[in-house]
């Protein structure tokens, strides 16, 4: 029997087993940020310790960090402590940072891999959630908590539990105007929001080998809203070009002998698996969440769950989801009015994001009422957008162009919902007062989907729009 990606990651970087049973696992790539590192940086120097491989360590700014100005110092007190409290500790430690201005600065998640930090074979640690974004190159990536970032920067080392694998395919092909954003929302709705409980996601199938890399990422990047502890892609032909020529990925001969040693760390073909699930590529939609989990969504073109045809463990929550909306059991959720239209995070903040919502936004204005902002991933994102003239194309179009950052996916940094405003949203949570304000209602969407609703002011069919 074969091994699968897992297996043969999780054996390369085992440095031995624990005695409560876990894996002491090597961390081959840490990336940090301002919000959960200042911590770690000061129990380490308590203990008058320093960061062992400052080589493996690399930092951005991106939570915090104004979408509308970066004069320093910030606008927010504690964002420019933060952010001082970074520089520090990166300058003391001889660590690589990516400072806003740099031309590198952007979402952690976004400049990984479009450096070529983010390589197949490797286990990447950052103490954040959605890492495992990075697992799209056939990579063990996880989010870590604050003190496992203390643990990591002092010995370059991390302790795990050994996960299960679920296989999801997912067959067939997309249908028009259905996108990566959907197929993750339609996992996550499927298997539920712990279904990936104690589970790595190794995604595969037709749908999947014809996606990019960076539709890859956003479908890895909410494996966690599914419970999962990983999500991974095999790599292969489309992993290594996207590859080929970044900064920090090998050079040279070193690239192609490179190539060959990632193609083996893929699942064998008669790798073994706990669990297998298959999706027809054909039955998905676009996807849009109702409720306060992104497990709560509906096909565009359908209605809201009757309370009585779920399952008697999702009533209360689900009940409790509609009040918090104002929405009721059984009604269309097309239609439903937006206040706010967000493109971006470390989920849809890519170029491509951008060129299919530019394509629903060309020639076409923001509804009155609605406020509309696009939040380039990274520094780069926006060069190579603002060279196709992706921006003039939302300026044109009433949509304000910001600068690169986390901006309204959470509320760390003025870009907030006020009031009860409804906000559909690029990003990849939808719970309560994750953007800004404690009454706000978030509806998570494909980027495509967001310049629908914020042409039309409302939870619209993007395949009208692009027909």
């Amino acid at each position: 029997m074969g091994r699968n990606l897992l297996q043969k990651v999780w054996e390369l970087h085992s440095v031995g087993e624990l005695p409560g049973g876990q894996t002491q696992l090597l961390v081959g790539l840490h990336l940090i940020h301002e919000v959960t590192s200042p911590q770690a940086f000061a129990e380490l120097a308590e203990r008058g310790l320093s960061v062992l491989r400052p080589d493996r360590t690399f930092a951005t700014v991106d939570h915090i960090v104004p979408t509308d100005s970066v004069a320093r110092p910030l606008s927010d007190p504690l964002a420019e402590e933060m952010l001082v409290a970074l520089e520090r500790n990166v300058r003391e430690n001889r660590l690589a940072f990516f400072d806003i201005g740099s031309g590198r600065q952007g979402i952690v998640h976004v400049i990984g891999p479009e450096l070529g930090l983010t390589q197949p074979g490797m286990t990447i640690a950052c103490g954040d959630s959605h890492t495992s974004t990075h697992g799209a190159f056939g990579a063990i990536a996880f989010g870590i908590g604050t003190s496992q970032v203390r643990d990591v920067l002092a010995t370059q080392c991390i302790s795990l539990s050994s996960l299960a694998v679920r296989r999801i395919d997912v067959t067939g092909k997309l249908g028009f105007g259905v996108y990566a954003k959907d197929v993750t929302l339609e996992v996550i709705r499927r298997l539920g929001v712990n279904g990936g409980a104690g589970h790595a996601y190794e995604y595969g199938g037709e749908v999947i080998d014809g996606f990019s890399m960076e539709e890859r990422m956003t479908l890895c990047n909410m494996a966690i809203e599914g419970g999962a502890r990983v999500g991974y892609v095999n790599p292969d032909q489309t992993t290594f070009d996207f590859l080929r020529g970044r900064p920090f990925a090998p050079q040279g001969p070193a690239f192609d002998r490179a190539v060959e040693w990632w193609r083996s760390i893929a699942s064998d073909p008669d790798a073994a698996y706990d669990d297998r699930v298959t999706l027809a590529g054909e039955q998905i939609a676009p996807n849009v969440t109702w409720g306060t989990n992104p497990g709560q969504s509906v096909a565009v073109d359908g209605k809201l769950p009757a309370i009585a045809d779920l399952p008697e463990a999702e009533r209360g929550t689900a009940e409790d989801a509609l009040r918090y909306m104002e929405l009721t059991s059984g009604s269309p959720i097309a239609g439903l009015h937006v206040d706010v239209a967000f493109i971006g995070s470390c989920t849809n903040g890519r170029l491509s994001d951008l060129r299919e919502a530019a394509r629903v936004a060309r020639g076409r204005r923001v509804a009155d009422g609605v406020r509309a902002l696009v939040v380039p991933g990274s520094e780069q994102v926006a060069r190579e957008a603002e060279a196709e003239g992706l921006d003039r194309v939302f300026s044109d179009a009433g949509f304000d162009w910001r600068m690169p950052g986390c901006s309204m996916c959470l509320a760390m940094n003025p870009d907030r919902l006020q009031g009860n405003e409804v906000c559909a949203s690029s990003s990849n949570r939808n719970f309560k007062g994750r953007q800004g304000s404690p009454t706000g209602r978030t509806l998570l969407m494909s980027p495509a989907m967001v310049a629908a609703a914020a042409i039309e002011g409302r939870v619209c069919d993007v395949r009208e729009l692009l027909s």
